[in-house]
């Protein structure tokens, strides 16, 4: 016979077990990778509470609003006194130390890579086999074009989105997926091209961390709905930037960067401007080599 102290406790013992069940047993709302996404100027970050398993708990990723500013740098002693709001440095080459300054004073950090060139001077560069590269890219010495079906490519652009999580990055800007519109020595396509994209897309939300879809023009209206933003080079230059509706329509961030010379002239930017407020593009001026040389902003 037990008591009545014992009684008690396994009462509420299973009262906490039904509890439990019920609570696993209800679904939240997320995005389709089972993660959640939080804009910061939506809502105000809460700090988790401990559950049974960690692991089980959704992963909540950051996401850029539409009118967050930027700033782009992948050369040089990297400038972060700008007055933006994401700051895009390169994963490899960004001392902790910046990451760690620049998100204690509120900012976001979208660390850079490129996910289908190899780069001969990156300290994992002799991970790809010679059967994973392809033709150089035109004008970008040292570079390759990747076959991004391979097994290994992939797995070594997933240890490079744990190297970002690792650092504290709270994105991540993927060059180069578009390797199938170039001339890649390798047999790439428009479906190869789509499933290695989202690929990244999937692996990235996995993990934590906001994408963006770099360039990949003809692919943006099938790849909005898999990105968090977008970024892009030139779309003014050529004519392109109306695609991008697909991100903007979906209070999505758009990133752009234009380099022709004629944007440096104060006589002409306003026009550049006006269309990128019209089409709600956050837009920069910056150089080819992206060394901080100079920076105009329409914002």
């Amino acid at each position: 016979m037990m008591d009545n102290n014992q009684g008690m406790g396994d009462l509420a013992r299973l009262a906490a077990a039904v509890a439990v069940a019920t609570l696993a047993a209800c679904g939240g709302g997320g995005d389709d990778d089972g993660g959640s996404v939080v804009r910061v100027s939506e809502v105000t970050a809460t700090t988790s509470k401990a559950t049974a398993s960690a692991s089980a708990l959704p992963t909540t990723r950051w996401m850029p609003a539409a009118t967050d500013t930027w700033q782009l740098q992948l050369q040089g002693k990297l400038n972060t006194s700008y007055n933006a709001v994401v700051f895009d440095f390169d994963l490899f080459d960004t001392p902790q130390a910046t990451i760690d300054t620049l998100k204690s004073q509120g900012k976001r950090v979208v660390c850079y890579f490129s996910a289908g060139s190899s780069e001969n001077w990156r300290s994992d560069y002799s991970q790809f086999t010679a059967a994973d590269q392809g033709n150089p890219l035109d004008g970008w010495a040292g570079e390759r074009w990747l076959d991004t079906r391979s097994a290994n490519v992939r797995k070594i652009m997933t240890a490079r989105m744990d190297l970002a999580k690792a650092k504290g990055c709270d994105g991540i800007d993927t060059d180069n997926v578009d390797g199938y519109t170039n001339n890649p020595g390798v047999p790439l396509t428009a479906a190869t091209q789509l499933d290695y994209n989202r690929f990244l897309a999937t692996e990235a939300h996995a993990r934590g961390l906001a994408i963006g879809l770099k360039n990949d023009i003809d692919q943006v209206a099938q790849l909005a709905g898999d990105f968090d933003f977008a970024v892009n080079e030139q779309c003014f230059q050529y004519n392109e930037c109306g695609v991008y509706a697909a991100f903007t329509t979906q209070g999505k961030a758009v990133f752009n960067v234009e380099y022709a010379a004629k944007w440096k002239d104060p006589a002409r930017r306003p026009t550049l401007c006006a269309k990128a407020q019209a089409l709600n593009l956050r837009t920069v001026v910056l150089p080819l080599k992206l060394n901080d040389n100079f920076r105009y902003t329409c914002d």
